[in-house]
């Protein structure tokens, strides 16, 4: 038996502000979306990955989530870590940095932690 993970949730207030966050932070873009009687669900991705992101909007929950102590996250690694790191200080939305791991993280505008990383050789 084998296991192939697809896709991660988040549970955002501002569907827009969400995905226009991920397109110029992660250059992510909607794969998909579905529609039903009090939500919408946005699946964000790219061409470098086959996972995806599913942001659910859910009309009887507009204020932002309670997402605790940002104990997990997302991560990211990206090609070209200086331009990354600038494109997010311009943001104003790295939260956390670490020089001495070599990563940092970004935090979205509902809260979620996304942890960024260098291409290692």
């Amino acid at each position: 038996m084998t296991f192939k993970m697809i896709h991660e949730n988040y549970n955002v207030a501002d569907l827009e502000k969400s995905m226009a966050f991920y397109e110029k932070a992660l250059g992510l873009h909607e794969a998909r979306r579905k529609t039903g009687d009090g939500f919408i669900i946005v699946y964000m991705s790219n061409d470098q990955a086959d996972f995806e992101l599913e942001l659910t909007w859910l009309a009887d929950h507009p204020q932002k989530y309670d997402i605790g102590e940002e104990e997990f996250h997302l991560a990211f690694r990206t090609d070209d870590f200086e331009a990354a790191h600038a494109l997010h200080e311009e943001m104003g939305c790295i939260c956390m940095e670490n020089p001495s791991m070599g990563i940092y993280f970004i935090m979205d505008p509902d809260g979620y932690w996304l942890e960024i990383l260098p291409t290692r050789s």
